[in-house]
């Protein structure tokens, strides 16, 4: 790659065109769950073939693992912030809320009237100028008591090169980042998917573990302060202790608190990859904070696509799925050793919905972060299972350490949702199996997982049931994967939906020409972020695809030897224009591949021309399209280019 840096500024000529209890089978029976149901998603096309069984495939070390949101800085550069404080949560309240059926709560919503709306929330901001020219302010938030807390940033208007850093005063060299960009698109598939509310405009920062968050927001040169429109209306509370500890913090942390019949997953090598396929599921619903268990599911070409099952009355919308966060290899490292290994990995960037249905009780992810390296990838049976068949389900009590049960398939069942966490169930036909464990049992927290054949391959995912360490064999219900494969995961599962998997399309911001780079190759992201400090990463872009078999469209990439910047074109007669009246454009490469027209569920890449600067930049997201149009008059709108995705 050449030097991307050029200090001149000259102007270009022109633009170039313009789980819970039962009391028993057949009575009412109380629900793992919360929220409704989402039949559907977005299929992908193609007729998918006729594949019923997959086997697992771990992930190798070699796979990308992209970017970490996780940063060091110096502390000098952190601003003073404002300070909001919260009492403390009524112990009656986190009590109720604890013992709660289904997937375990372990957060409350709490109203914060000192930032309720953007007028409040721009008052509490004191900004200063940063080290890069721009404008830099922060608010603290305190909540005595709290576990943890996940700020409920509702976001209107912001600059996609803005940077959100999120971290706690205590360890303020230790920050989460992301870009104002990322999370437009966020909030954007939000609304795509019909979330209009405040929950879909509303950007949950991640759990840090600690009774104060701070929220700082860094402006780049030439943004007025005053364009920005977001608030923090709202906090989840986390009342009990999910952070994954330090040696010292071990004992007081959330571990070994599920009932005293739970077996450790880590005393049976015989589930050794399958373990590393199950994570600790935590996400916020409104402003409450929940736990489920969700499984890793491979697909028929081992793609490494993060497929991630779990259960509808967990997850069933994608504001919820925007604020999943889930702990990997969460688990003792040797058999009863009740501590946590030192494995234990963390992703907190959400994942895409691609189908919710209360059907089986499935709800189907795609998750946006890629999980760690040596997570496995589930194998699963999508034919009808033979009644007895042994099985094996893995799941996280409480969310405590990861927990195995052994039992078998003893009947079919129809299950009918009765309001509210209640169900019933009853015959020996249906969508469900019904289980009877011989060892262990499951609790709230559990919901979500998966039941594995044989300890082998994914068949079910847990609805409820009745049974306890007092009640070993009272009945469970799995939601059949059988059913919700062939209603709809065969589309992703299957070889036809592997192939042709979408790329990253990385976007960086030069902070010194105002200038954006975009890039689908990891390793010149790597470079660029290792080399060119000036240069700051502000996350994926949108989504195209790394060649033409698709039968795509190219998207050509030059570079201005005069300014320093790139220049993006998904037409060939442009292209062609550019090589023969542009001589300091210089031609590189086709950069990725996208579409020239509308369809395929692609949105459109919108245009601009910086009329002093002769830079062009380019945004999938109408709300930044809108803001850049409204404060930045230097920039002139020059519509749709072609059009990518916004998710994988």
């Amino acid at each position: 790659m050449h030097d991307l840096i050029d200090s001149s500024e000259e102007k270009m000529e022109k633009s170039f065109f313009a789980r819970g209890v039962v009391s028993f089978i057949g009575a009412m029976l109380l629900l793992a769950g919360c929220g409704g149901s989402q039949d559907g998603g977005t299929v992908a096309s193609g007729q998918a073939p006729a594949i019923t069984k997959v086997d697992g495939w771990v992930q190798p070390v070699s796979t990308d693992q992209g970017v970490a949101s996780i940063k060091s800085r110096s502390v000098l550069d952190v601003p003073k912030p404002a300070r909001v404080v919260l009492g403390e949560l009524a112990q009656a309240k986190t009590s109720a809320m604890a013992s709660a059926v289904g997937p375990r709560q372990v957060g409350a919503a709490r109203d914060v009237s000192a930032t309720k709306d953007s007028a409040s929330t721009l008052q509490q901001l004191k900004w200063k100028p940063s080290a890069t020219g721009g404008q830099v302010a922060a608010i603290s938030f305190v909540a005595d008591g709290a576990h943890g807390l996940r700020l409920g940033v509702v976001v209107k208007q912001l600059p996609g090169s803005a940077q959100l850093r999120v971290y706690s005063q205590a360890k303020a060299d230790t920050v989460f980042q992301t870009s104002g960009q990322d999370i437009l698109q966020r909030i954007q598939r939000n609304i795509q998917a019909g979330e209009t509310g405040v929950d879909g405009q509303t950007w949950w920062t991640p759990d840090l573990g600690s009774n104060e968050v701070t929220l700082e927001v860094e402006l780049p040169p030439g943004t007025p302060t005053g364009t920005v429109d977001i608030s923090v209306p709202r906090v989840s509370h986390i009342f009990e202790n999910l952070s994954i500890p330090t040696d010292e913090e071990l004992q007081s942390t959330k571990i070994n608190e599920s009932a005293s019949c739970q077996l450790d997953a880590s005393c049976y090598e015989t589930y050794a990859s399958q373990r590393n396929a199950v994570a600790r599921m935590i996400f916020t619903s409104g402003a409450s904070t929940y736990v489920c268990t969700g499984t890793l599911l491979n697909d028929s070409q081992s793609s490494g696509t993060p497929y991630f099952l779990s259960a509808n009355h967990c997850i069933s919308t994608q504001a919820e799925a925007s604020t999943l966060q889930t702990d990997w290899f969460y688990r003792a490292p040797t058999c009863n050793s009740r501590t946590l290994s030192s494995t234990t990995a963390k992703r907190v960037n959400g994942a895409t919905l691609l189908y919710a249905s209360d059907t089986t009780d499935t709800v189907f992810l795609r998750l946006n972060d890629t999980p760690p390296a040596g997570a496995f990838f589930a194998g699963w049976d999508a034919g009808t299972q033979a009644i007895g068949a042994s099985v094996v389900g893995l799941h996280h009590p409480r969310g405590d350490l990861l927990k195995a049960s052994f039992g078998t398939l003893n009947s079919l069942s129809t299950c009918t949702t009765a309001g509210g966490t209640q169900f019933q169930c009853s015959g020996t036909t249906g969508n469900y199996y019904r289980v009877n464990w011989s060892q262990g049992t499951t609790e709230g927290g559990s919901s979500g997982s998966a039941l594995f054949k044989g300890g082998t391959h994914v068949v079910g995912t847990l609805y409820g049931g009745s049974a306890s360490c007092t009640s070993i064999a009272s009945p469970e219900f799995y939601g059949r994967f059988d059913v919700a494969y062939n209603a709809a995961l065969k589309n992703w599962l299957a070889s036809g939906a592997a192939t042709a998997a979408r790329t990253a399309v990385y976007r960086f911001y030069n902070g010194k020409t105002g200038a954006h780079f975009y890039t689908a190759s990891p390793s010149e992201r790597d470079y660029v972020i290792r080399t060119f400090p000036e240069f700051g990463y502000e996350n994926i872009a949108f989504y195209a695809y790394a060649d033409a078999s698709s039968g795509k469209d190219p998207v050509f990439r030059f570079y201005n030897a005069t300014s320093g910047a790139h220049f993006y074109s998904g037409s060939a007669a442009e292209r062609d224009y550019v090589i023969a009246n542009f001589p300091q454009f210089r031609y590189e490469v086709v950069s990725w591949y996208a579409q020239t027209n509308a369809g395929n569920g692609a949105s459109p890449i919108f245009r601009f021309y910086n009329d002093k600067t002769g830079a062009h930049f380019y945004t999938i997201s109408a709300a930044e399209r809108d803001f850049v149009i409204q404060v930045h008059k230097d920039f002139r709108y020059e519509g749709p280019m072609y059009y990518a995705w916004t998710s994988l």
